[in-house]
Order: C-alpha cells, then structure tokens, then sequence
C-alpha cells in the first residue's frame, strides 16, 4: 500500500487524477477500521491533513460552506445555530476523540446508509461541492447517494466542501442505538421545518440501503400544514396529522435484519422517531411565532 501526501489542493487532484483508485484518508475514522480488518485493502491512500484549507467553514448570507475536514467538534461548538440538525447529529457521533476527528466529507465519502451526519444534510438540503483537474461541480444531496456505500463522485473526483442551507426554521435529529456511545446507528431520522418555503424535509439513516427522504410523508405534512392554515395560526398539529406523517414515514424505509436490529424494528422506530420530532419541532415554531406576535 503506497501512501500519497500532498501539501496542497492542486496537489491532491493531481495525484487523484493519476490514482482514480486512490482512497482519500482525512480524519480516518471508517477507512482505518475497514483497513485494520482487512476489509479493506487499497492500493493507495490519499492524506488530506496537510490540507488546512479543507478545516475551515465560511457562514454566508444563506448558507454554510463546511469544508470537507471540519471536525463533527467544530460544528457542535461553532455552528449550531446556522445548522442545528447537523449539530444535533454531530453530537451522536462516537466518542470525543472521534468526533475531533471525523467530518462531514468523510461520512459522505463513506456514503454508508448508517452514517450519521446524512438524514441531517437530506433534511437541511446541502449540496456536494466536487473537484477535479477537469473543474469543480455541485451535486444536490438528493442525487449523491447511489448505492450502499456508492456515491455520484467521479474516480478521478475528491470532496471539497458542503455546501448547507442556513437553517430559517427549527431543525431536529434523533438516533437509536444499542447503547449511548460509540455506536453504528440502528436507525436515525433527521427532520427540517422550512418557514421561508413553507416546507418540511426529512432524512433517514440506516432503514433502507441508502440515505433516504420520507417524501410521501413530506408532501402528506406539506398540504395538511397549508391547508389547514398552521403556518399561520401555528396551532398545535393534530395527533392524525401526526400519526399519518409517522406511518408514511414508516413505509419510506426499506430495513434489512442485521446484528442491530430487525427490519420491523427499524420501521417501527422510523415511525417513533417522525412523530416525535415533529413535535419537538412545532413545539419550537410555535414558540418562535408567539415571540414574534409579542413583539410585534
């Protein structure tokens, strides 16, 4: 195994280019456990940490720009009010050390349907800045995951950033785990309250072969809120509203029976988790909208 180390971006696409079977290594934390298995044996790696650019994070007028190595520590503790889903998710992520380690562009090269930081970019709507010596594109989260542990990247193509939206509304992120710590998700779901747009996005992690919308649930969510006037009135939603939301939820999942848990389990606890963060999230809109009226 040969290790490439370049001192700059220019650099790594080059060495990219030349390598198309180069695995990129940043914070290490899936590639060196699929190594040290032997599950995993490439023949070259790509080291990213002379790379400072990749470490920084530019919060502009709508959106975040994340650079593909910012540590999962570096959101929790910069970024959570642009981006409190993704916070929220940073928080379940292993252990300290891990998460002062791990990014963001490390889970999206990964592309496993159990990474934790995905149901939160599908929910805030992010897009992947990719590069090459051929010239940069943008892919919409929508688009990126392909398969289990494939995604939209070229061979010759390397993450540089994430680009997220700003968060204009409350954002939440749940996990089930066998345990607290250090532990792959059984199922995670990540939802976003858009008030701009007057829409919810979802996410769902570890209950289908990739990452994944609840988009029947979300456009079930999107007409029950417009025509029953709640953006405005900011009533409480309904508990039919509610269950029927979490059902369609449910029925987005396509689970398999693993180690973690069983398919039913996961479709269940899919369910558990819609319900629930959309109370945690209209609960907050609610209180948001009073403040504004009191105000006003």
């Amino acid at each position: 195994m040969d290790f490439l180390r370049p001192a700059s971006w220019e650099e790594a696409l080059a060495a990219k280019a030349e390598h198309p079977t180069a695995v990129p290594i940043a914070g290490g934390t899936d590639v060196m456990v699929e190594i040290n298995f032997d599950h995993r044996r490439p023949e070259y790696l790509l080291d990213l940490n002379r790379i400072g650019e990749l470490t920084e994070w530019e919060v502009g007028g709508d959106s975040v720009r994340l650079g593909a190595s910012v540590p999962y520590t570096a959101i929790m503790e910069n970024l959570r009010a642009e981006l409190p889903g993704l916070a929220l998710a940073s928080h379940t992520v292993a252990s300290p050390q891990i998460r002062n380690r791990g990014g963001v562009g490390g889970n999206l090269g990964t592309a496993s349907p159990a990474g934790d930081a995905h149901p939160a970019l599908l929910a805030a709507g992010a897009e992947v800045e990719a590069e090459s010596v051929r010239g940069s594109r943008m892919i919409p989260i929508d688009e990126f995951y392909t398969g289990v542990k494939r995604n939209a990247l070229a061979p010759d193509e390397l993450i540089r950033a994430v680009h997220i939206k700003k968060a204009d509304g409350p954002q939440q992120y749940s996990k089930v785990g066998t345990r607290n710590a250090m532990v792959i998700a059984v199922c995670a779901f990540g939802l976003a309250l858009h008030p701009a747009t007057r829409t919810v996005r979802t996410g769902i992690g570890s209950a289908a072969p990739t990452p994944v919308r609840a988009r029947a649930a979300e456009d079930f969510l999107n007409a029950a809120l417009e025509e029953g006037g709640f953006w405005e009135s900011g009533n409480i939603i309904t508990p039919s509203v509610a269950k029927q939301f979490a059902e369609l939820a449910s029925g987005a999942c396509n689970p398999i029976d693993d180690v973690r848990g069983t398919a039913k389990y996961r479709r269940h606890a899919v369910g558990i988790m819609a319900r629930r963060t959309l109370g945690w999230t209209w609960e907050q809109y609610r209180g948001t909208a009073r403040t504004l009226e009191g105000a006003a």
